[in-house]
């Protein structure tokens, strides 16, 4: 039996890896897409933003839709779209057709992930949930942090169509996998449309997906422009710039580990822990980002408590302030992270043109700030009981 559930989260987290591949590896590709198709950079980025926002529409409702058939061949289905898909991407020479596949495909994204997260959950003990779903997010980071620099070295050594092959070779295995390897996943209990609609009519889940997007702007707010803080704040070099950001995709894995056994045992405490050492982390970025070393170090530390955050801290707010409907809670907390990842971008880069690179940090802190009051609101929702015992007991 945990052999089965053992190789049953293997192909899960391969197959999000698969799934997130195609989503951010392309970034590594956008000259090349540019040149290939003979448009500008900023066109190019067009095959990631449309995705993006795809994803962030059908979140909420694609998982919603296919809720009541049978897991596994919902799986096949996605895993089939995505082989289809990128088939397609290989050998289209128009942009326009490019970009109609990534955005159908961003609509199909949010269905195998939020399932992925839901089986790994059902698979063990509830109080496993946490640690099951942590290994899935493995994949999650591998998908945002590996994906990027393994197409764009195939791409440089090989060629373009065989860096997008990639994509494609990738969820055929898993698609394979899933088709011999995963058993038949009926869905014992159908829930009605009707009753997973019914979870956005609780206050929590709305603080639960606000604290979502502020804690993902926490993160991004500043991710997405570190590339530029190290070069110019820190006068880091190119190759230790990809260093440092490779140095912090692994941290990202760690983290998801570390969030995930510290949320199967203390998950109250979890979620308060990981934003206030991001915090404190970020006030130290802000006081030494011009040294190197210091830079180095902290990017560890961020790195595993941005890893913790992204992935298990912020499913388990959404999943657990829902957990009647969750396929629909999971395809939320993916529309929530994907509408913070945007906003902390939007907001990072407006405080870069107001008042430079440098203080692109304390969008971070702000976002921390603003997450950390919804979750302390969060936790008074949850408990109400409990909060009125403990003053009618002083």
């Amino acid at each position: 039996m945990e052999k089965r559930n053992n190789l049953l989260l293997f192909i899960l987290t391969i197959g999000v890896f698969g799934i997130l591949n195609t989503e951010m590896g392309v970034i590594g590709l956008l000259p090349s897409i540019a040149e290939h198709f003979h448009v500008s950079i900023s066109t190019a980025g067009l095959a990631v933003s449309f995705f993006a926002i795809a994803i962030a529409v059908s979140g909420p409702t694609m998982p919603l839709l296919f809720s009541s058939i049978n897991r596994k061949k919902v799986m096949i289905l996605v895993l089939g779209v995505f082989v289809l898909g990128n088939i397609v991407s290989i050998f289209t020479s128009n942009f326009t057709i490019l970009l109609i596949i990534r955005i159908f495909l961003g609509l199909f994204h949010p269905i195998y992930c939020s399932m992925a997260f839901t089986v790994a959950a059902s698979s063990v003990r509830e109080e496993e949930a946490p640690k099951a779903v942590a290994k899935v997010f493995i994949g999650v980071s591998a998908g945002m942090v590996a994906g990027v620099p393994i197409a764009s070295f195939i791409n440089n050594a090989v060629s373009f169509e065989m860096a997008m092959a990639f994509f494609a070779i990738v969820n055929a295995l898993m698609f394979l996998a899933t088709l011999i390897f995963v058993p038949s996943i009926p869905v014992e209990e159908k829930i009605s449309y009707g009753t997973q609609l019914a979870v956005l009519k609780k206050p929590i889940i709305w603080v639960s997906i606000v604290t979502v997007i502020l804690l993902n702007s926490a993160v991004f707010g500043v991710y997405s422009y570190i590339a530029d803080y190290l070069k110019t704040v820190t006068n880091m070099s190119p190759n230790i710039i990809s260093l440092t950001l490779f140095i912090f995709g692994g941290a990202n894995i760690i983290g998801n580990i570390v969030s995930g056994r510290l949320l199967t045992h203390s998950p109250s405490k979890s979620v308060v822990f990981f934003p206030m050492m991001m915090g404190a982390v970020y006030i130290i970025f802000f006081l030494s980002g011009q040294s190197t070393v210091p830079m180095l170090i902290i990017t560890i530390i961020w790195g595993i408590l941005a890893g913790g955050i992204m992935a298990n801290i912020n499913q388990y707010l959404i999943a657990s302030s829902a957990p009647e409907a969750p396929d629909f809670a999971n395809g939320l907390f993916i529309s929530s992270c994907n509408v913070g990842t945007t906003l902390g971008a939007t907001v990072g880069g407006l405080f870069i043109s107001a008042m430079g690179t440098q203080y692109v940090v304390l969008v971070g802190i702000l976002s921390l700030i603003l997450g950390l009051v919804t979750i302390l609101l969060r936790t008074y929702m949850l408990t109400p009981t409990q909060q009125l015992s403990k003053i009618v007991s002083k």
